[in-house]
């Protein structure tokens, strides 16, 4: 959704909505259309003045104003704009505040999940969607493939977009008589207050390991980004907590008062747990059990991290009403998750998926689900984004040891130069017992691996899943993991003779 500055039937009183902020050339501010984007302000136009992480909008008061922006929200006054000025203390709260109000509440107007942590956010709010829309409530869902808002579907460009396309996009689901969304929201929205107006019924916390340390700088400001998704929590709503994750046990003392405490876990007690696990190449079964109930659980998701990943999304279908059995046939509805343990075909004496892991702990997980289900070798193929953490490429690296065959090649480069990433990866590679081979051209390296992959092998394609482009400097080429390795897995086939064994 572009950054457009869309009226609003009804103004928004900014004294009203925030009752301790400073004016500048005025009393009040009736807001009846917003940007934070100064080259789509219009006539009449507030402009958000954004701290961003290039630059601030400040810098950029300017050109609002010679596109019509009459007034500036903002944390300090500014004595070169002629125009009136709301001073707030913290412009990036207001303004997803004052988003949320123009648009008219939605997220009072619909139950809303929330999850944030380093992984698995996609794959709990999809399964989210599923175990209410088998129960009968039309959901929404947002996150890092895509913006369903209950009828349309968009390709997604940010995992959580800006404050304005948030609420927007929620009073749209409103308007479409959808009745919960599920939405992702990463540590750098977290961070930049976007969501900051949504409230929300349920805040999952799915896990906390090294992500982002680019932008973060270190664990401890990473996990206090995603803390602040308790911030958002509605009165009485319903925290859950990963019992399984080392994180967990400073967040509980986070949570807010008034808040209900839900955790999940396969290894240490819990408020949900699974027994009686079994994992297939084709799809996991399990035992839901709770502290007064149980059901059998079917689903095709695949490996012990998608247990817990179904686990989560239970105990908020649980907090809005949802019978265990309906849980569970909620989960089994559920075919697949783009790019997530997605298996690429069943017709090969290999299996092949591709897995959207891209940070250590991710794609350890994804390897320990291909060791689980596979008799012979598990051939991983992976790489690191370029101008990105640097610091995790070498944790990628040892975390592929787990494999017997590394494969190391490009992933979005950007404007690094691959050989470079490689080269910081296979730092991390050459402290594991691990068998390597490198191949900078990513579909080279795919071809490679599902060709050297034997009966029984197993081939795990890291790091892009869902994507459909390479970037390469400033170019996004076509590209799809998935479609390369149905390629490659075809051209096999087809020189295999017929009547071969």
């Amino acid at each position: 959704m572009p950054h457009t500055c869309t009226k609003v039937a009804t103004p928004v009183s900014l004294r009203r909505l925030f009752s301790s902020a400073s004016f500048v050339g005025c009393g009040d501010i009736a807001v009846g259309s917003v940007s934070e984007d100064s080259r789509t302000c219009e006539p009449g136009c507030l402009f958000a003045a954004l701290p961003g992480t290039l630059a601030h909008g400040k810098n950029h008061v300017a050109e609002a104003i010679a596109n019509g922006a009459t007034a500036i929200l903002t944390n300090h006054p500014i004595e070169s704009a002629r125009v009136q000025q709301c001073i707030v203390p913290n412009v990036r709260k207001a303004y997803a505040q004052l988003c949320e109000a123009m648009y008219g509440y939605p997220s009072r107007r619909m139950g809303i999940v929330g999850v944030t942590g380093t992984n698995g956010k996609t794959t709990v709010t999809w399964l989210v969607r599923s175990i209410l829309e088998s129960s009968g409530w039309p959901t929404a869902v947002m996150g890092t493939i895509e913006y369903n808002d209950g009828m349309e579907s968009e390709p997604a460009t940010l995992t959580t977009p800006s404050a304005k396309t948030l609420s927007q996009w929620l009073a749209t689901a409103v308007s479409r008589v959808t009745q919960y969304a599920a939405i992702e929201l990463s540590s750098h929205a977290l961070d930049q207050s976007r969501a900051s107006g949504t409230l929300l019924d349920v805040a999952i916390v799915t896990n906390i390991t090294q992500e982002h340390f680019d932008y973060h700088g270190d664990s401890v400001s990473y996990r206090a980004s995603k803390a602040r998704i308790f911030e958002q929590l509605k009165r009485r709503g319903l925290v859950v907590l990963n019992a399984d994750d080392p994180a967990t046990a400073s967040l509980v003392a986070e949570t807010p008062n008034g808040s209900q405490v839900r955790t999940f876990g396969i290894d240490q007690r819990a408020d949900l747990t699974a027994e009686n696990i079994r994992l297939t190449a084709y799809g996991t079964s399990f035992r839901l059990q709770t502290f007064t109930d149980s059901v059998d659980v079917t689903t095709r998701l695949i490996g012990r991290h998608n247990v817990s990943n179904c686990l989560a999304a239970a105990a908020a279908a649980l907090h809005v009403g949802i019978p265990l059995n309906e849980i569970s046939d909620g989960i089994e509805a559920l075919d697949a998750v783009p790019g997530r343990m997605e298996l690429v075909s069943e017709e090969s004496s290999i299996n092949v998926y591709v897995d959207y892991a891209h940070t250590d702990d991710a794609l350890s997980r994804a390897i320990a689900a291909a060791r689980e289900v596979t008799s012979g070798r598990v051939l991983c193929v992976f790489g690191a984004g370029g101008n990105r953490d640097r610091s995790k490429r070498p944790l990628l690296g040892r975390a592929a040891g787990a494999a017997d065959v590394a494969v190391v090649t490009s992933d979005n480069p950007r404007h690094e130069n691959p050989e470079n990433i490689i080269n910081d990866i296979l730092s991390g590679c050459r402290e594991v017992p691990v068998t390597l081979h490198v191949e900078a051209d990513r579909a080279e390296a795919i071809r490679w691996a599902i060709n050297a992959a034997e009966p029984g092998d197993t081939v795990l394609v890291a790091g892009k899943g869902h994507e459909t482009v390479q970037i390469i400097g400033n170019e996004r080429l076509p590209f799809d993991d998935r479609a390369v390795c149905q390629e490659t897995l075809s051209e096999i086939t087809s020189s295999v003779p017929v009547g071969a064994n």
